[in-house]
């Protein structure tokens, strides 16, 4: 039996997408288990969903460690040492060293709350306000591959939301964060199923293989 991907995710805030990734798991639909959480917010929701889910947690902030570099040069030896397959960004707010993205070279992924390329380098709700601002007349949600370039990496896939007449910031995070739901752990799944390929800037996703096959 092939072993299940083994993931490390990186979170900041609430959680919300982390409780997606336990939650598409525990449904059977994700072949994945969670190595270890970790934050750079001691006491953030995330850890705590964590923790409640039995799963390892572990919190590395700027202070203890001298400085920010230092930080993310901690997390990413904590990651190498849990042996993980991929690692998940779920609202984690920084910005992964050069090291880091070495380390896991096309096995890093983020999702962000607009259709990438536009309103990239911002975290939610930046984005969301951003679309309506502007008067988009669509939004949604990217799942794309993480480089020492903020929201730039190779896009795997996206969900579209439409932006309403009357939609406000708020409104419209909700409605794209029930598509990040549903995307973040579509896309862990691909992952599990080694159907992921990067060539250049675009990314394949092999069909997959009928069941009845071989």
């Amino acid at each position: 039996m092939k072993e299940r991907l083994k993931l490390g995710v990186l979170a900041s805030g609430r959680g919300s997408n982390l409780q997606a990734i336990m939650d598409a798991i525990d449904a059977g639909t994700l072949d994945a288990r969670i190595e270890v959480v970790v934050s750079n917010t001691k006491g953030c929701r995330a850890l705590q969903r964590a923790s409640e889910g039995g799963i390892r947690t572990e919190s590395i902030t700027r202070k203890e460690c001298g400085g920010r570099r230092p930080q993310l040069l901690n997390i990413t030896q904590l990651l190498k040492e849990a042996g993980v397959d991929l690692v998940v960004y779920a609202g984690f707010n920084l910005v992964g060293p050069p090291e880091m993205t070495a380390a896991f070279p096309d096995r890093m992924i983020n999702i962000h709350p607009s259709l990438l390329p536009a309103f990239a380098g911002g975290m939610a709700p930046g984005p969301q306000a951003d679309a309506v601002e502007r008067g988009v007349k669509y939004s949604g949600c990217t799942v794309h591959i993480i480089t020492d370039k903020v929201d730039a990496g190779p896009i795997i896939a996206q969900a579209v939301v439409p932006v309403l007449e009357d939609d406000d910031s708020d409104s419209l995070s909700a409605r794209i964060l029930a598509e990040e739901h549903k995307l973040l752990p579509r896309v862990i799944q691909w992952y599990a199923e080694d159907r992921v390929s990067v060539e250049g800037r675009r990314v394949r996703v092999a069909e997959p293989v009928s069941a009845g096959r071989g």
